[in-house]
């Protein structure tokens, strides 16, 4: 690439309308995807059209600048980042076109999310066709990337690869002629149009002479096993497979062509499925079984080990895995059919026949469809879960991949854990054992030579050993940066030659993704985890020090390794604002990036740092929901990272005047409530926006010290509960302290409120954690009492504050005790309920209710679901999402928008869907203002329960 290059692109793409973003942020963004590797790419585009895609691929070309195709970013092997041009299809590219129920097809664009698709599939066919691929990454992975890697899922057993379901794939050459390959041959989209024509006419020649050439290479080498992804897909182009070049394209990781449309073949969905949950003592076990359980006609056989259980339970909670049977590893057989009862009796027959195998240890059928979802969602998170354990250990990917026929898999297992163990190191497992393949996360140390030396050592002899036993290196996520360099292993110099000429034929000029497949550099080459300075970055949290070789924030940071769950649009609550915006910069991904390119040494980039501006904007989407905390199957918590960002980028800059107005909220509370009547005749829009925030939101009414006193005074003389009234509730609704305080002492509890503590919370969120540490050191000195008497919090974010944030901010033994007393008010009810107190309210049949996000992250998705089940409220409507207000967030001037875009993802539907007479439950305070802007009435779940509801209208 010429030193003029870059501007002559820039300049081209610019006349076609299409903008090349080239800025250090934006670059840092696309780096990196779900692997181990870093390539900073020349820009990033984002087309709209396929008129757009064809001048990206044209200006390219003429510049001899690389392009590398993208979707969600999620690869494992490297194939999706790339030196030159970043195509993203994904923010644009993203519609079903048709679906053709009848002839079972469905035409669509390459960034859409599979999940998305399956949803408008079911839609379109009253829930009887689906598509069939369904890797663990579907809910963000998008079509166009399970076409470049010939993905697979959970469910290959039954319906094999990407590769079975293409009908045709609409591709662009490198020099930018628009073709459709099909099962029978190739040709220009536009007939109209003769360079397409006689290029698909000089292909075709090409491609029949390379099947020709290579007719015994094809046949004895390729499609051997069931899961045979590594290399291209050459078989298909044999006479006796019809010269099929769409599926041969297939797995070509985006080197020879680039995708803009396909026609997909769509399956009847089952009208009955059972899930079998098989416990084995260990993954040689289970897999020793694999061969009887494909005997039944199992639609998935699936796989993980202990490692990915623990991690889930610790990072969210004992109840995060239900329905596990005993063992240490377990296997999930889904058996499907149209007759329910026929599916049963093979489910009891199978599981029969396991237990007088002798290997079984434990087995079930999973009824419930509670149970069934929590299981599957570990075995979909596998990849981030197995990335940072629960033991604190790191593993990576690398060789996550391997395939070989089922009926060897247990024996190929016995000696990767013998080279495992031989070179000292830990994999971590879990896959699709029905297909023979397994995903290993290994605990290889990439941040040093030495280790990355036992990390090429192990590959090569893994590579072989994988080869010895009839596999293949890559059994669904694509060779890319991490095994293109062990093929000659795999396969023949001849078939590598063939391989070469393939993809010559196609680009000849090598610039689509160079580097994968052919001509790869070595595998250790643009590691992301090596030479990176090991300075000391000094945080005011106490982050996990894991063992102690690598900075406390750098190792945080680096927690995000890309598998993209933020970047879903449904399930959880993580990540609002990129649900809200579809940019990939307002992902949770998107700032880690940003954040790990920070913390590099000698990178050629404006993230310098605390003062970087371009973190800055990175982090300024950012609603510090700390939905990510939880929802990320790595545990990333950028609510905190933010946090502590912007402590240090504001050390000796002014502040937007929103940290002054709500960041010291607790102590404009202590003047208002003195003179609340004159404040709340004062405030009006204008006051608003002096103090930098949105006219556009109704603002509280502040409430008088007077009227608290009569909501808390009660004294008791003994007291077994202490009762935290925080500063929302004390300034704006001292009603709910009230009943709160009754609803305690209705069930036996002797209560003390405490109205001169304070959580910090609004001074972490806006990043003065000097301030919030002064704050919570008085807080833990104040609660610290000697006793453990459970301190139950009014207001969830303040909870969750003091739960978390308190011993991270105050490394002190008393902070730890007084965290590890804190409940939220709705963790305490469903305490209560355990220990005997039914409470005497007449309740509703039906609440709708609005978690708030840092109980959500902190205390359990369902604590406000098992606190009304607790108390007897069996129908419940959950806004499984973040209202967007989240403290000062939605407060903000420049903000309002985006809050209201968020509302609609969760809240705002749920409201509408709820009558007009029903209860609405919003314990937290910017939760209630939210559902206040959405023009309802709502209340706190003490208010529910009070015994003195009747007394007075709660709202």
């Amino acid at each position: 690439m010429t030193a003029a290059a870059p501007q002559r692109l820039v300049d081209a793409l610019s006349a076609a309308g299409v903008t090349l973003e080239t800025d250090d942020r934006r670059r840092a963004e696309y780096s990196y995807d779900a692997s181990n590797y870093r390539v900073r790419p020349l820009g990033v585009v984002f087309p709209r059209t396929v008129a757009d895609a064809v001048e990206v691929v044209r200006a390219c070309t003429d510049a001899g600048v690389p392009i590398t195709s993208r979707g969600g970013g999620t690869s494992m092997a490297g194939n999706s980042i790339g030196p030159g041009v970043v195509v993203d299809f994904s923010r644009y590219m993203n519609r079903v076109l048709q679906i053709d129920a009848t002839a079972r097809t469905v035409q669509v664009e390459p960034g859409i999310v599979i999940t998305d698709l399956m949803g408008q599939v079911s839609a379109a066919t009253a829930g009887r066709l689906t598509f069939a691929p369904d890797p663990s990454s579907k809910s963000r992975a998008t079509v166009g990337g399970a076409i470049g890697n010939d993905a697979c899922g959970n469910h290959s057993v039954r319906h094999g690869r990407t590769s079975d379901h293409v009908v045709a794939l609409d591709v662009l050459t490198a020099d930018g002629h628009l073709l459709t390959a099909t099962s029978d041959g190739l040709h220009a989209t536009d007939p109209g149009d003769p360079g397409a024509v006689a290029a698909a006419a000089a292909l075709t020649v090409a491609l029949r002479a390379l099947a020709t050439e290579y007719l015994s290479e094809f046949r004895l080498e390729l499609g051997r096993i069931p899961r045979q992804v590594s290399g291209f897909h050459l078989a298909h182009l044999l006479p006796e497979n019809g010269f099929n070049i769409a599926r041969a394209l297939v797995g070509s990781e985006g080197t020879c062509v680039v995708i803009v449309g396909a026609t997909l073949r769509l399956v009847p969905v089952a009208e009955s499925a059972q899930l079998l949950c098989l416990g084995y003592r260990d993954v040689v076990d289970a897999a020793r079984d694999v061969m009887t359980i494909l005997e039944y006609s199992p639609a998935a056989v699936e796989g993980i080990d202990s490692s990915i259980v623990d991690t889930m339970r610790h990072r969210r909670g004992a109840d995060a895995v239900l329905g596990l049977p005993d063992g240490g590893a377990w296997l999930y057989v889904e058996l499907d059919g149209d007759d329910s009862t026929q599916v049963s009796a093979r489910g009891s027959e199978l599981l029969q026949r396991l237990r007088t195998s002798g290997r079984l240890v434990d087995g079930r059928v999973v009824a419930d469809p509670t149970e069934s979802a929590s299981l599957w969602r570990v075995r979909e998170d596998g990849a981030g879960l197995a990335s940072r354990l629960a033991s604190g250990g790191e593993s990576w990917p690398g060789w996550e991949d391997s395939a070989v026929a089922p009926e060897q898999l247990a024996d190929y297992l016995v000696e990767m854990l013998a080279l495992l163990d031989e070179l000292g190191l830990t994999g971590v497992m879990y896959g699709h054992f029905g297909a023979g393949c397994m995903h290993v996360r290994i605990t290889f140390d990439q941040r040093t030579a030495a280790g990355r030396a036992v990390m090429a050592d192990f590959v090569h002899r893994a590579a072989a050993l994988c080869v010895r036993f009839g596999g293949s290196v890559s059994g669904e996520h694509g060779d890319g940066r991490a095994r293109s360099d062990v093929l000659p292993l795999m396969y023949s110099p001849s078939t590598m030659t063939a391989f070469a000429k393939f993809k010559q034929i196609w680009d000849p000029l090598a610039i689509l993704n160079p580097g994968s497949i052919i001509d790869p550099a070595p595998m250790l080459t643009d590691l992301a985890m090596a030479d990176i300075a090991p300075l000391a970055w000094q945080t005011s949290f106490e982050l996990a020090t894991g063992d102690g070789t690598v900075d406390p924030f750098v190792r945080a940071v680096q927690g995000c390794v890309g598998v993209g769950r933020c970047r879903t649009s449904s399930g959880g609550v993580m990540c609002p604002s990129f649900r809200a915006t579809g940019d990939e910069k307002d992902s949770t991904r998107g700032r880690a990036r940003a954040l790990q390119d920070m913390v590099r040494s000698g990178a050629p980039t404006s993230l310098e740092g605390w003062k970087s501006d371009a973190v800055r904007e990175s982090l300024d989407l950012c609603l510090s929901c700390k939905a990510c905390s939880t929802d990320c199957p790595t545990g990333v918590d950028m609510a905190t990272y933010k946090s502590e960002f912007f402590d240090h980028y504001y050390r000796r800059r002014r502040r937007p005047l929103s940290h002054y107005s709500l960041g010291w909220l607790p102590l404009w509370l202590k003047v208002t409530s003195r003179t609340a009547p004159i404040v709340n005749r004062l405030v009006r829009p204008g006051t608003a926006r002096l103090a930098g925030l949105t006219s556009q939101r109704a603002l509280p009414q502040f409430t008088s010290r007077r009227r608290l006193r009569r909501e808390v005074s009660t004294a008791v003389a003994y007291a077994d509960t202490v009762l935290v009234i925080d500063s929302f509730t004390q300034g704006f609704r001292p009603d709910v302290a009230g009943s709160a305080r009754r609803v305690l002492a209705d069930a036996g509890r002797a209560v003390e409120c405490r109205t001169d503590v304070c959580c910090g919370l609004t001074w972490i969120s806006t990043g003065q954690l000097s301030r919030a540490k002064k704050v919570l050191t008085k807080t833990a000195r104040a609660l610290d009492d000697g006793t453990d008497r459970p301190i139950v919090v009014v207001e969830p974010s303040c909870a969750a504050a003091l739960r978390k944030d308190l011993p991270e901010l105050v490394q002190t033994d008393a902070a730890r005790r007084v965290a590890a007393r804190v409940r939220s008010f709705a963790t305490a009810v469903t305490e209560q309920v355990e220990s005997g107190w039914r409470s005497s309210v007449p309740l509703p049949a039906e609440v709708t209710v609005q978690t708030h996000c840092h109980e959500y992250a902190v205390f359990g998705a369902g604590s406000q679901r098992k606190a009304l089940a607790a108390a007897g409220v069996d129908a419940v409507r959950e806004a499984t999402g973040c209202c967007g207000v989240a403290g000062n967030f939605g407060f903000e001037r420049e903000h309002y928008d985006l809050s209201m875009k968020v509302a609609e993802q969760a809240l705002a539907p749920a409201l509408r869907e709820t009558g007009s007479d029903a209860v609405v439950l919003a314990d937290g305070f910017s939760c209630r203002m939210q559902v206040d802007q959405l023009g309802r009435s709502s209340m706190h779940l003490a208010q529910l329960l009070d015994p003195d509801r009747e007394r007075e209208d709660p709202h």
